[in-house]
């Protein structure tokens, strides 16, 4: 079974990920796209029924449901991940970066990575990797006017060498320029045997000087009791969650240089705004910083 197996709900998707669609179509009018099962929870899906959309299925809202009373405020959750991606990207472009490297990508949900990108630089490349070809056959049929300069490239995330050899991303991207390597809500799907610092560490060894890393992880550090109840839930579908304390998830930046405000609780990380209510309650770090 994939790491991120088409009939698994609990991963970075579920809770705040890239998954879900844009929500000005149903999946209920439209029909599924070929190979969707939507007898089982998936987990684009399930995010997207927690963002209020309408691309989910019975089975997902009955995931969602189940999330929902455990943790009533995990909407709030979903949507101060989604946000501290807009932000990054949005900083990562500012600061002069045009190549960005989504792993774990899931679906294109609106705005996208490169619709953020574009926004500040409108030649800015986009490569999504995922391992689930559901994902990405239908994300396909949501980036025909993306204008190009799009790769969407199916990999097991646990090999990066394979994973940035593939041709789809040595095509698009330049390896001797600097990029953003995306590691958001991902590495708590990979427990100590998957060596997870040993995986970024390569990945992070490929990119040339100058490049970003934008990383999110769960924690119990802030409401053990919270992080608890994902664990039980994830490990109940089969996907345990890997939660990490303040120090082990800075132990994933180890020879890079933290931007400020260095490893912080999501909502702190440069908000835009006002933060929203119940900020104190998301359970993930999140950080960026650059490779000398």
């Amino acid at each position: 079974m994939n790491v991120k197996a088409a009939n698994s709900w609990t991963t970075n998707n579920a809770l705040g990920r890239n998954g879900g669609m844009t929500q000005n179509s149903s999946l209920d009018t439209a029909g599924p796209p070929l190979g969707w099962n939507t007898e089982i929870p998936h987990s684009a899906r399930v995010y997207d029924y927690m963002l209020g959309g309408k691309d989910n299925y019975p089975p997902d809202r009955e995931v969602g449901d189940e999330l929902l009373a455990a943790m009533p405020f995990i909407r709030g959750v979903v949507r101060a991940n989604r946000a501290f991606l807009q932000r990054a990207v949005r900083f990562a472009a500012e600061v002069g970066i045009s190549q960005f490297l989504d792993l774990g990508a899931g679906l294109p949900t609106s705005p996208s990575t490169h619709e953020v990108a574009r926004a500040v630089d409108p030649d800015a490349r986009v490569a999504y990797v995922d391992s689930d070809p559901i994902l990405l056959s239908h994300a396909r049929t949501l980036l025909p006017a993306s204008g190009g300069r799009i790769a969407l490239a199916q990999a097991d995330v646990r090999e990066p060498d394979r994973t940035l050899d593939l041709p789809e991303l040595q095509e698009l991207l330049d390896f001797d320029r600097p990029m953003a390597l995306m590691l958001i809500g991902l590495m708590h799907l990979f427990g100590d045997e998957h060596n997870p610092y040993g995986m970024v560490a390569r990945y992070v060894e490929r990119l040339a000087s100058g490049s970003y890393v934008l990383f999110s992880q769960f924690t119990a550090d802030f409401s053990p009791e919270t992080a608890g109840e994902l664990e039980r839930i994830s490990a109940d579908a089969g996907e345990p969650v890997a939660m990490r304390t303040a120090e082990q998830v800075a132990r994933f930046a180890d020879g890079l240089d933290l931007v400020d405000p260095g490893v912080v609780q999501m909502p702190y990380w440069r908000p835009d705004g006002a933060l929203p209510a119940d900020s104190e309650k998301v359970f993930l770090y999140a950080w960026v910083a650059r490779k000398p």
